[in-house]
């Protein structure tokens, strides 16, 4: 049984599905602190202030826009920000959304 759940490939990123996965500032808050961790992360280690179900449901979402990919180490389920995936698709969007300029926005 595979337990890796689904991502798209790059061809198959919209747009529009992404930019509205990351018009959720805790979405953004996973999408940043990805951009900054030195490697993956499981779900359970970001700093985000909401409970468990909410974070899994906000984690799907950036999964299913393509933002990230997830993959099980043991039980733990880590996550990875598919920032060369993404600059394929859309050149100059993660900088823009993880710079420290664009933090303090």
């Amino acid at each position: 049984m595979e337990r890796t759940p689904p991502h798209p490939q790059v061809a198959q990123f919209a747009l529009q599905q992404v930019l509205e996965a990351l018009v959720d500032p805790v979405r953004r808050s996973i999408v940043t602190q990805l951009s900054a961790a030195d490697s993956d992360v499981a779900c359970g280690a970001f700093a985000i202030a909401v409970s468990k179900s909410t974070a899994t449901h906000h984690f799907k979402v950036l999964r299913e826009a393509g933002l990230i990919r997830q993959y099980y180490v043991g039980t733990a389920r880590m996550n990875a920000l598919r920032r060369a995936d993404m600059d394929e698709a859309f050149p100059g969007l993660l900088d823009a959304l993880t710079t420290p300029q664009a933090r303090q926005r």
